[in-house]
C-alpha cells in the first residue's frame, strides 16, 4: 500500500488549497428604456469583469420578451475572492429573438460596482447609466452556492493498538479520507501523533463536512491509523469505514475495529486494535458570506509609523515623501487594503492613528495619536479621508521614535472587547499596521496580540522600506501559536508581509496576500464563541424594529 506523506508537525489537516466560494447573482431591473417602436424592449443582462481597460464576459441572463421591468430567472455564477477588488459591469441590452449577439442589439444601460459591495448588501440596487444619464434601476441579490455547512467536532481514543516499533510502542495518528466519485480517496484531516503508546487519546478535532464528505451524509469515509516514523514511511496499523450519517448518530462509547487489509482473512486474526468515540457533536457551521450577509461588519482601523527612521518627509529618499511620481509605500498599502475592506463597513468611518512622532504644541512624543488631529474622534470618512489626514499629518508632526505599536494594538483590542460583550457576531475588527522597522516594544506588542487573539480582531502588518524584518516574522505564527512565557495565543490573528516582496507584482497582490486569511479568522472566532450571524439569531431585531 502506498505510504502517506510525512506527518505535518502542527497537527490537523495539511494546508488545503484555497477553497473557491461560488456565488449566484440574481438580477432584476425596473424602468428600462423602451428601444422598440411597436412593443416594449426584450432585455437581457450581461455581466463583465473589469480589469483596467479590458472586459471579460462572465455570464448572461436569459432574454425576456416585451418588458421594461424584467426579473431574470437565470442566475449568473461567479467565483468570489474576499481578498481582491473584483470590479464588475452589468450591461443591459435589447436584443432580437433570432440573435444572441449583443453588438446587434440596443444598449439600455450599465452599472459598475464591486462584488464585495454586492455580497455585503441584502439587495444591491443602483441606477443604470445610459450615456451619462440615469435611466432605470438594476437590483442584484447574491446567494452562496453549496448550501449549509456543518462541522464534526469529536474526540477519539485508541485501545490496544498493534505494536509497530522494535524498541518501543507505536506512535499513532489518524487520517480521515473522503471517497471520490471514481472510488479513490482524498485526505480530509490528519490528527497529531502521540509518542510511544498503544492507547492514545487524540486532541479534540473539528472537521468541516464539506472536506469530510462534500456535505453528503452517505459518502464513505475511510479512517486509517498509522504508526508515525520520522522518515515519512509511516506504518499502517489498520483502518475502518464510516460516514457522516453514522457519526451524527454515534454516542460516547461507540467502537470501530481497526483492520489491516493484508491481515484480513488470516486465521486467528480479529483486528489491530479499536477506536473509541469519546464525544461527538455535529453542528451548523456558518460561512464568511453568511456572517457578512447576516449583519456582521468589518471595522477597518489603520496605524502608521511616524518614527525618524522613515527619513525627512521633505527628502525624496524618505518613505513618507509625497512629491514623487508614484504614491509612497504607505499610501499604496492603505489604498490597496482599504479598497478591499471598505465594501464591508456600511458607515465608511475608519479610525486612523499614528505612532512615534512629536506633536505640537508641546512636542512630546506620542505612541498613539489621531491622524485627523482630533484626539476625541479618530474617524476618517472613507479611504480618501484616511489618505487626506495622513498627508496633512506628515507636514504637522516631527518624526521621532521609538517604534512602539502596543498602544494602538491595545486600543483596537479595547474596541473589539466592547463589541465582544454585545454577545452577537455583529462586528469584527481588522487593524492595518504599517511600519518601517522592528518594533521596539516587541514583548508588550506580543502580550497585546495574545490578549487580542481572544477577541473579534485580526492584525495585518506591512513592513515598508528595506529594513531587516526577520524578527517580525515571529508575530506571524503560521507554524505554531504565538507565545510569551507561559501565555499562548488562542489563535493566529497576525499576517505580516514586507512591501518590497510585492514591488513588482503591485499593491493589489499585496492586499490579496495579507487579506486572504481574514475570512477564515472571522469564521474561526465566531464559531469557537458559538456566535451565529445576527440575522440567524432569534435575539436579533432589525434596526427598524429597535
Amino acid at each position: 500500500m502506498q505510504q502517506p506523506p510525512p506527518y505535518v508537525p502542527a497537527g490537523g489537516a495539511p494546508p488545503p488549497a484555497a477553497m473557491v466560494t461560488k456565488v449566484e447573482l440574481s438580477v432584476s431591473c425596473e424602468g428600462l428604456r423602451d428601444a422598440d417602436v411597436f412593443s416594449k424592449s426584450d432585455p437581457i443582462c450581461v455581466l463583465f469583469s473589469l480589469d483596467g481597460n479590458r472586459k471579460h464576459e462572465i455570464g448572461r441572463t436569459e432574454r425576456i420578451d416585451d418588458t421594461l421591468n424584467p426579473k431574470f430567472q437565470k442566475q449568473i455564477v461567479i467565483d468570489y475572492h474576499f481578498e481582491e477588488v473584483q470590479k464588475l459591469e452589468f450591461a443591459v441590452f435589447d436584443i432580437d429573438e433570432n440573435t444572441n449577439n449583443i453588438n446587434q442589439g440596443d444598449f439600455l444601460g450599465k452599472m459598475e460596482c464591486t462584488l464585495g459591495q454586492i455580497v455585503s448588501a441584502s439587495n444591491f440596487k443602483k441606477p443604470l447609466d445610459y450615456n451619462g444619464k440615469a435611466y432605470g434601476t438594476i437590483s442584484v441579490q447574491c446567494q452562496e452556492q453549496g448550501g449549509l455547512q456543518k462541522s464534526v467536532n469529536m474526540t477519539l481514543r485508541g485501545v490496544k493498538l498493534d505494536k509497530k516499533d522494535w524498541f518501543g510502542k507505536s506512535d499513532p495518528f489518524l487520517e480521515f479520507h473522503r471517497q471520490l466519485i471514481d472510488g479513490s480517496y482524498a485526505l480530509a484531516h490528519r490528527t497529531e501523533f502521540i509518542k510511544n503508546t498503544l492507547n492514545p487519546s487524540w486532541k479534540p478535532m473539528d472537521i468541516n463536512t464539506r472536506r469530510l464528505c462534500d456535505n453528503n451524509p452517505d459518502t464513505t469515509v475511510k479512517v486509517e491509523c498509522f504508526d508515525w516514523n520520522s522518515n515519512g514511511t509511516h506504518d499502517l496499523i489498520g483502518e475502518f469505514y464510516t460516514s457522516l450519517a453514522e457519526l451524527e448518530t454515534s454516542h460516547a462509547g461507540k467502537t470501530w475495529s481497526l483492520v489491516h487489509p493484508k491481515k484480513k482473512g488470516k486465521r486467528g486474526y480479529k483486528h489491530s486494535g479499536e477506536i473509541v468515540m469519546e464525544r461527538v457533536e455535529v453542528k451548523r457551521k456558518y460561512s464568511f458570506l453568511e456572517y457578512i450577509q447576516g449583519g456582521c461588519e468589518l471595522n477597518f482601523v489603520v496605524g502608521i509609523d511616524f518614527t525618524g527612521s522613515n527619513g525627512d518627509p521633505r527628502e525624496s529618499s524618505s518613505l513618507h515623501y509625497l512629491g514623487g511620481n508614484a504614491p509612497n509605500q504607505y499610501t499604496q498599502a492603505i489604498t490597496a487594503v482599504g479598497n478591499v475592506v471598505q465594501d464591508y463597513d456600511s458607515d465608511q468611518l475608519y479610525p486612523a492613528f499614528g505612532f512615534g512622532a512629536r506633536l505640537p504644541p508641546s512636542w512630546q512624543v506620542s505612541h498613539q495619536f489621531s491622524l485627523n488631529g482630533d484626539p476625541n474622534n479618530p474617524d476618517c470618512h472613507g479611504i480618501a479621508g484616511i489618505l487626506a489626514a495622513y498627508h496633512q499629518c506628515i507636514h504637522s508632526v516631527q518624526l521621532y521614535g521609538p517604534t512602539n505599536a502596543s498602544p494602538i494594538v491595545g486600543s483596537v483590542a479595547a474596541m473589539a472587547r466592547e463589541a465582544f460583550h454585545q454577545q452577537q457576531a455583529k462586528q469584527y475588527f481588522v487593524l492595518l499596521l504599517i511600519t518601517d522597522g522592528i518594533l521596539t516594544d516587541m514583548d508588550q506588542t506580543i502580550h497585546m496580540i495574545i490578549e487580542a487573539s481572544e477577541l473579534p480582531m485580526s492584525i495585518i502588518i506591512i513592513g515598508v522600506g528595506d529594513a531587516d524584518f526577520s524578527d517580525m516574522e515571529r508575530l506571524d505564527s503560521d507554524d505554531k501559536l504565538l507565545s510569551l512565557g507561559p501565555r499562548v495565543a488562542k489563535r493566529d490573528i497576525v499576517q505580516f508581509v514586507p512591501f518590497r516582496e510585492f514591488k513588482n507584482a503591485g499593491a493589489d497582490r499585496l492586499a490579496a496576500s495579507v487579506l486572504k486569511e481574514v475570512p477564515g479568522q472571522v469564521c474561526e472566532f465566531f464559531c469557537d464563541m458559538h456566535r451565529v450571524p445576527p440575522l440567524y439569531d432569534y435575539r436579533y431585531q432589525p434596526p427598524e424594529m429597535q
